[in-house]
């Protein structure tokens, strides 16, 4: 009897004297960290995270007007990064414009010039709404987007029999190999497709940086501050005293 040993329920959760001398045997697992104290490590460290990356989304004449507010050095580098970064897509730049495709062009201007930057084609059928659509969405990605290839070739030009029902067909190809494939517009918002419906799939590929000034949507966002901001300096103008809550947050949003 004096050897019996009795079997005593231990919650390894609990913060006890008891469970820290089984700990140290290693009869019990360490207790595991409190969610709340992960929780707010992760938050710090998205905080942190987020200001060490703060001048990422900033161009030249954003970071010009942020002398006075950040670090010289500091500043420097991103104005060194940017300048090298205007340089390289000044270098690339170098189509401008839809190149119409005939079949034995189609490998050299399409899959091997793809090593070199993205290459978007539309097997075209000039009876299509979408088509037609689809070619003047090209004609001003094209003139935005100076360092990405936009050609056009007929479908049946391109591949024997292909059905008209398929075109238009837009095929994306990068390093050699087909990254994204639409028949029809479908997928992109059919007969209301819009130029930012493709702006955001030039972004999904990394084709386009989500930061960049010329795509469409920053565009809006940038018209759209300067309407707000022109506003409040209307109203301030007119010594207008009662400017509404809705007023007040525009300007500040």
């Amino acid at each position: 009897m004096e050897n019996m040993k009795i079997p005593v329920e231990v919650d390894p959760t609990e913060d006890t004297e008891w469970n820290d001398i089984l700990r140290e045997k290693g009869i019990i697992p360490e207790r595991p960290p409190s969610p709340t104290a992960e929780l707010e490590a992760a938050l710090e460290e998205a905080v942190a995270r987020q200001h060490e990356n703060r001048l990422e989304s900033k161009d030249l004449d954003d970071l010009d007007e942020l002398e006075d507010e950040e670090d010289e050095e500091f500043l420097n580098f991103y104005k060194q990064q940017r300048m090298q970064e205007l340089k390289k897509l000044s270098e690339a730049k170098k189509f401008g414009s839809v190149l119409p495709l005939s079949k034995n062009e189609y490998e050299g201007e399409v899959t091997k010039a793809s090593n070199d930057s993205f290459v978007l084609v539309h097997l075209s059928l000039q009876s299509s709404l979408q088509s037609r659509l689809l070619s003047s969405i090209f004609t001003t990605l094209a003139s935005k987007f100076a360092e990405i290839k936009f050609c056009d070739i007929p479908g049946q030009r391109c591949i024997e029999n292909y059905p008209d029902s398929n075109c238009p067909t837009l095929i994306i190809y990068h390093k050699g190999n087909v990254k994204k494939q639409f028949i029809t517009l479908t997928q992109l918002g059919g007969n209301d497709t819009k130029l930012k419906d493709l702006e955001q799939v030039l972004i999904d590929l990394e084709a386009v940086n989500v930061n960049d000034k010329r795509l469409l949507i920053n565009q809006q966002d940038e018209d759209l501050q300067e309407e707000r901001k022109l506003r409040f300096l209307k109203k301030s103008l007119r010594g207008s005293n009662d400017l509404d809550d809705e007023d007040d947050d525009d300007f500040y949003d």
